[in-house]
C-alpha cells in the first residue's frame, strides 16, 4: 500500500468495458525525505475520495481483486481515505513525526 494526494480526476467517455462505471482519480504517491519522488498514478476509487485528499492506494493483483473479479485491467485502487499518520523520527530523521490529514495534505 502507499500513501498518495489525489490531485486530479480522468475522464474518458472510451475505455475498457470492465472499467465502465469506475471514477478514476489522479493521486500522487507520498514523497517520503530520502527516496525518490514516485510519478503521479491514476487509480480507481471505490471510496469516494475528492481532490486534495490523502488516500490510501492498492496496486497490482491486489488493486484487481479489490475492484471486482479481479480481470479489470486496474493497476491502482484508492481503498481508504487517510486521517492521520504518525512516523518514527528516529527512522526518517526528520523533525516531523505526526500528522494530521490537514498537514499531510500541506507536506507534499
Amino acid at each position: 500500500m502507499q500513501l498518495g494526494t489525489v490531485i486530479g480526476n480522468v475522464w474518458a467517455t472510451r475505455k475498457n468495458e470492465e472499467l465502465n462505471g469506475c471514477k478514476l482519480m489522479i493521486v500522487e504517491p507520498y514523497d517520503y525525505p530520502g527516496h525518490d519522488k514516485p510519478s503521479p498514478v491514476v487509480a480507481v476509487d471505490q471510496i469516494g475520495a475528492g481532490v486534495g485528499e490523502v488516500v490510501l492506494v492498492v496496486s497490482g493483483s491486489s488493486a484487481r481483486v479489490s475492484v471486482g473479479r479481479g480481470t479489470q485491467p486496474i493497476d491502482h485502487v484508492i481503498v481508504g481515505i487517510v486521517d492521520k499518520v504518525e512516523l518514527n523520527e528516529a527512522a526518517m530523521g526528520q523533525a516531523w513525526t505526526r500528522m494530521d490529514h490537514e498537514e499531510l495534505g500541506r507536506a507534499q
